[in-house]
């Protein structure tokens, strides 16, 4: 009977996780790239993909984390074609993951597009519990975007929007080996935009009362295996 009983609950587990991907697909399907494309490459690929999300109910950022970014920019290794005559962003993704070393992972609401040099499991802490509930409760309507910014410019965009100071403040050295963030993201809460600039700037972060404070996340993944892309 125990057996029966986990076999079952696995079943529901992995219809559930099945569920949210043909959700976040589906809702990537009903959004055009605003500019037509036959290729993704270091010129286009993030400004497109960032331009192109809309705002919906199931996916609320679409975030590149530095091993998406290094292999854009740095490595210059994407070049993934687009054969949909009219292709949408879940084209776009699908393409990425295909023909690149990027892949794609949903941790709902949030769509990560990383490698396997990235750490997607966000190390916060709560050093005020009531200040992160606030924060998991309260809500930011704007849509906010970022292509390539540093901190002085996620403090300019962001800062507004949460109700916590962002540390370090704008200009300070101990911000200068953050990695540039490049997101958007609409309609999450203002935790869900904090864990959204720990995965863009490969940080971590600490909730005290009226700040939150960000420093480098030190983890170190894998690089690529190169020779053979990953198909999802």
């Amino acid at each position: 009977m125990k057996l029966i009983r986990f076999a079952f609950l696995v079943g529901v587990l992995s219809a559930g996780a099945n569920l949210f991907a043909d959700d976040w697909q589906a809702a990537l399907k009903q959004m055009p790239l605003n500019t037509p494309a036959t290729e993704l490459n270091r010129s286009n690929c993030v400004p497109l993909l960032l331009n192109s999300f809309q705002s919906n109910d199931v996916v609320k950022a679409l975030i590149f984390t530095p091993g998406a970014t290094d292999e854009i920019y740095f490595f210059r290794r994407v070049r993934a074609q687009l054969t949909n005559a009219n292709p949408s962003l879940f084209d776009a993704v699908a393409a990425l993951t295909n023909q690149t070393y990027i892949r794609a992972e949903f941790h709902p609401p949030l769509l990560i597009l990383h490698t396997t040099e990235d750490s997607l499991d966000v190390i916060a802490t709560e050093k005020n519990k009531s200040t992160a509930e606030k924060l998991r409760q309260r809500n930011i309507s704007e849509k906010i975007l970022l292509n390539d910014s540093d901190w002085d410019g996620v403090h300019e965009a962001v800062g507004k929007y949460v109700s916590v100071g962002l540390r370090p403040r704008e200009g300070s050295p101990d911000s200068w080996h953050f990695y540039r963030h490049s997101f958007v993201a609409n309609g999450v809460t203002q935790w869900e935009m904090l864990e959204t600039l720990a995965l863009a700037g490969k940080t971590t972060f600490t909730v005290n009362w009226l700040t939150t404070d960000f420093e480098p996340d030190r983890r170190e993944g894998t690089a690529p295996k190169l020779g053979a892309f990953p198909l999802r």
